[in-house]
């Protein structure tokens, strides 16, 4: 059962990150074998256990994230200090989702290639 529920929480990534068109965008696995979504080798999205996934993003990002939406994004210990952010996945809708996708594979992209994506316009 658990195997099923993180198959398809990372296919929910995957999905989104293709709708997005994220540029050079591979299916992959982290240094414990989590599956990963990966940009130029770099991962910037992983399921960590079914229900859980974590997103790469600046400190600050996640620092504001986490005083806006603790329903949806939290850390753990080894989570203090770090780039990364945990996010609830049965707490947080496909369009939340793919703004946090997207805004992890331009912290995760080479400068070059994240230039390359135009700005995403305003709401």
């Amino acid at each position: 059962m658990a195997a099923s529920r993180t198959e398809a929480a990372f296919r929910r990534i995957v999905r989104l990150a293709a709708a997005l068109g994220l540029e050079e965008v591979a299916e992959g696995t982290t240094y414990n074998d989590a599956p990963a979504l990966r940009v130029r080798d770099r991962p910037f999205a992983s399921i960590r256990e079914p229900g859980i996934m974590v997103l790469h993003c600046p400190l600050e990002t996640k620092d504001l994230l986490l005083e806006m939406a603790p329903d949806i994004y939290f850390q753990t210990p080894h989570f203090h200090g770090w780039p990364g952010l945990m996010v609830r996945l049965d707490a947080i809708g496909d369009a939340e989702l793919s703004l946090r996708l997207e805004d992890a594979w331009r912290f995760k992209a080479p400068r070059r290639l994240a230039a390359r994506r135009p700005p995403r316009a305003a709401p």
